[in-house]
């Protein structure tokens, strides 16, 4: 299994995502169905993920920045001191 890892992580590094029914393949062989199930599944996103240069890292960091503050105020202030924390970050 570590070695399967290991390969998948280096497609993401190297934007590899023609490597990727290989490696599932190689995986199945070794019966580690687990690890491609999704795969299979969204098999045209994982590729497009492991093969194109975008990113939606800024957005995802966004949003879990904004919900970490709503967990934070649950119950403690109301939505104008959420606005304010919101738009002016500290």
């Amino acid at each position: 299994m570590r070695r399967h890892v290991a390969a998948f992580a280096a497609m993401m590094r190297e934007l590899g995502g023609e490597r990727l029914e290989g490696w599932m393949r190689a995986v199945e062989t070794d019966a580690l169905h687990a690890l491609v199930a999704g795969q299979r599944r969204h098999h045209a996103a994982v590729t497009a993920g492991l093969t194109l240069p975008y990113s939606s890292g800024a957005v995802e960091g966004q949003v879990n920045r904004i919900k970490a503050l709503k967990r934070a105020m649950y119950g403690r202030a109301n939505l104008d001191l959420l606005r304010q924390r919101v738009l002016i970050p500290h």
